[in-house]
């Protein structure tokens, strides 16, 4: 089994939990998860399986949307429900156009300052780590991206929006320091991943309906195929001829090619190297007019896509 799986991660279990979840329940030994969520979040987690955990690298992760919902009047030290309560503050005087005031200036670029309750490291240890230890590290502030943010429904002191951001940006930040514009503090309360890369929640199931799906032989047809999940790539079909020589992890002659296209790539781009829809290697370009390529990584999951 190769590929990946797209779990409805519940709350309360860790990135990690469901991993060893889906290796019970499947029976492969090599399994990974890709973009770690907090043990009270849900939503899409992609796991992968087998072959699948050498295509996590060349996933296209650039783009995570989120629903959720933030409180209003408390600050707390991990920014979200789990966490103590370091500050409280009267929320009463925000207004919803003071919200939509506040968001609107969530757009584009922005910095943020990555929390100490987080898988960052520092000289090896993650921040977390250190931060239960009550040690607080000068954190350097970051670049991510807003591509949009929209408010949902207000019911204050709660406030329900949905975010789509670039990859690394943490939404429990996003709600701590629109909170402190509003002046009161804010703290996340509920956090759900609608999306991550090119998985989405309508592929997503729940660990007990994967459970139910194995024991009837049925859990194979919710797998994705490293090729459809790289589909971020462009594709070079090789013939029989290619397919062998790519297998044994030779780079194939341009005649071994069914087609090339028309727009030759440039040097660096990555490309699908494939067969009959399945996944054969990652190729990088390394001269113009495709004259040349290098095979980055090779992929056994020919017979099981």
């Amino acid at each position: 089994m190769n590929g990946f799986i797209v779990v409805d991660k519940p709350a309360g279990m860790t990135s990690h939990d469901v991993v060893h979840v889906l290796r019970r329940i499947t029976g492969v030994k090599k399994v990974g998860h890709t973009g770690t969520l907090d043990p009270f979040a849900t939503g899409v987690l992609p796991v992968a399986l087998g072959e699948g955990t050498k295509a996590i690298q060349f996933l296209d992760e650039s783009r995570k949307e989120y629903q959720a919902v933030l409180k209003l009047g408390e600050t707390t030290d991990t920014q979200d429900l789990t966490g103590a309560v370091t500050c409280r503050a009267d929320w009463r005087a925000v207004t919803p156009d003071s919200i939509e005031w506040v968001v609107a200036g969530y757009s584009g670029r922005i910095s943020q300052v990555p929390p100490m309750f987080s898988a960052l490291k520092h000289q090896g240890v993650p921040l977390y780590r250190l931060a239960r230890r009550g040690v607080e590290i000068i954190r350097k502030a970051r670049d991510v991206e807003i591509f949009s943010l929209v408010i949902d429904h207000l019911d204050l002191p709660e406030v329900a929006f949905t975010v789509s951001c670039s990859r690394g940006t943490y939404v429990r930040t996003l709600a701590h320091d629109m909170g402190a514009k509003l002046g009161c503090g804010a703290h996340l309360v509920r956090l759900q991943r609608t999306v991550s890369g090119p998985f989405n929640l309508n592929m997503a199931l729940p660990l007990e309906r994967l459970a139910a799906l194995a024991k009837i032989g049925g859990l194979a047809d919710m797998v994705i195929s490293p090729y459809d999940a790289l589909a971020n790539l462009p594709d070079l079909e090789v013939n029989e001829k290619g397919r062998a020589l790519v297998t044994n992890g030779i780079v194939p002659d341009m005649g071994e090619f069914t087609a090339l296209p028309a727009t030759p790539f440039g040097p660096g781009e990555r490309v699908r190297i494939s067969s009959e829809k399945r996944l054969l290697a990652v190729a990088e370009i390394t001269m113009g007019n495709n004259q040349a390529m290098r095979l980055v990584r090779v992929f056994q999951c020919f017979t099981d896509g």
